[in-house]
């Protein structure tokens, strides 16, 4: 017998159940009515639709002499795997079991069919400041649905208090769905359309935003936004969830609560993003947008600040002002949107071994900029500097970060670096690398001409570039992880 343990509950979306559809149409077992888009195919299936089984239901697998009885849950993996099935148990984690041809499958208990009602709109309270929720598809404002234990998006403010009924005592929630996408998919056209639902929910009035957000590109999101959204009347808080809502140490919710606090209380105006500041629940930090990066795969304080140090520290209820804001609250304060970002920029990691081919490659295929992520103080390999002095020739603006994260780059301390100041390239300060990345397809989509671009480049326009980097800004980050 094979077992497989997991207490995430599942996320599917149409792209995964057309490859489901494509997979089961290949298969010899007619898939019943009951089971469509469950995503089970060849044995499994077949076990199931004999015994006339839905998704939701709870069911008793018997094999080798034991049972297992749990609620019927949709398979997640993408893939052409037969014989295994998912049922949740009662203590809420998900097991995974391997059929034979002799597992025994019954149906006990039809699952509770949702009811098709419309709730009734949440009453807004005048005492209470308003708050605009935008989804993008990350886990955050998302809901369980506990019938068949998939994670859906939340689509309405009921929703969302449904799901973190503490809402409800902070804000008015105006909650919208602008995209569902996974946060590795996110495109820079993706960051036009959040800018812009931005803008439209600030003109209503609205006294903060808050973008519900996947982690894994969080920070590349909320560089964007920092430029996009320029003289911000109110704050803008980008927030995540490094654990699923349905696990006792899920982050979701003391996350999202901390967000409607800083959005609605915070005397800023600025793109943050908000997340716990350490493993515990004691604190959430807010970085600037433009100035944090996610550290860790899963840890709950995996977010923290490069460069700089956290703008605010939210503990309950209470908003504490860490270190002056790059702007104050302002409702009279005119938003400037500037919503464009040039596609064909690359983000080049030297490593030894490194061949300018990789350079070549990308003028070949007509990009307009690259962002070198170099060595120590900005350093590339020797044999890189023909084919970047080609690209520069050729219009292409070459810019150089450094893989250390923290410090600057200087490009005048060594040879190797004056020689590539010497051929054009531009130096990102103490940028990091990916703000580099977001920054300079800003800049090329919003200038009329290379000067243009390499003068917007250099010009410090949301708290990117701090011409003095402090020691003591390392090994005070560096210890929150």
């Amino acid at each position: 017998m094979c077992w497989e343990f997991s207490n995430y509950n599942i996320l599917y979306d149409e792209a995964f159940m057309s490859q489901i559809a494509s997979l089961s149409s290949n298969s010899k077992v007619r898939i019943s009515l009951s089971l469509d888009n469950s995503g089970y195919i060849g044995l499994v299936l077949e076990k199931l639709s004999r015994s006339n089984v839905k998704v939701g239901d709870t069911i008793s697998i018997t094999q080798d002499g034991e049972e297992h009885v749990g609620m019927l849950m949709p398979r997640s993996q993408v893939g052409s795997d037969t014989y295994h099935v998912i049922i949740k148990l009662d203590s809420g984690y998900n097991i995974g079991i391997r059929l034979s041809q002799e597992t025994t499958v019954l149906r006990i208990k039809a699952g509770k069919k949702k009811p098709n009602v419309q709730p009734e709109p949440a009453l807004e309270k005048t005492n209470l400041p308003t708050v605009s929720i935008l989804s993008t598809g990350g886990t955050i404002a998302s809901k369980v649905d506990y019938r068949t234990g998939a994670v859906n998006p939340a689509l309405s403010a009921q929703d969302l208090y449904d799901t973190v009924p503490e809402l409800k005592n902070h804000a008015n929630v105006h909650a919208k769905i602008i995209m569902s996408v996974l946060s590795e998919n996110i495109r820079p056209s993706d960051w036009t359309k959040i800018a812009k639902s931005v803008a439209s929910e600030i003109k209503t009035g609205t006294n903060g935003v808050i973008i519900a957000h996947g982690t894994d590109t969080l920070g590349f999101t909320s560089a964007a936004l920092a430029f996009a959204l320029q003289n911000l009347p109110v704050p803008v808080v980008l927030v995540g969830s490094q654990r699923s809502s349905d696990r006792p140490s899920s982050d979701a919710a003391m996350n999202l609560i901390g967000a409607t606090n800083l959005a609605t209380k915070a005397d800023a105006a600025e793109v943050f993003v908000l997340m716990h500041a350490e493993t515990g629940d004691s604190y959430l930090h807010a970085h600037r947008g433009t100035r944090v990066r996610k550290f860790h795969t899963s840890r709950r304080d995996a977010f923290q600040s490069v460069n700089d140090y956290p703008v605010f520290k939210v503990v309950g209820n209470d908003v504490e002002e860490i270190r002056v804001p790059l702007l104050r609250r302002d409702t009279n304060r005119k938003l400037v949107l500037k919503p464009k970002f040039e596609e064909k920029v690359a983000l080049l990691k030297t490593s030894p071994g490194i061949e300018g081919a990789l350079v070549e490659h990308l003028i070949e295929t007509g990009y307009l900029g690259i962002v070198i992520e170099g060595t120590g103080l900005g350093h590339a390999p020797d044999r890189l500097r023909p084919s970047i002095k080609k690209a520069i020739d050729e219009g292409i603006v070459v810019a150089m970060s450094s893989q250390c994260l923290f410090g600057r780059t200087d490009l005048n301390v060594y040879r190797s670096g004056v020689e590539l100041l010497d051929i054009g390239v531009i130096s990102c300060e103490d940028m990091l690398p990916e703000t580099s990345l977001v920054k300079l397809m800003w800049a090329l989509a919003n200038s009329k001409n290379q000067d243009a671009t390499k003068e917007l480049l250099l010009k410090t326009l949301a708290g990117e570039i701090d011409m003095r980097s402090e020691e003591s800004e390392y090994s005070s980050n560096l210890g929150g992880i």
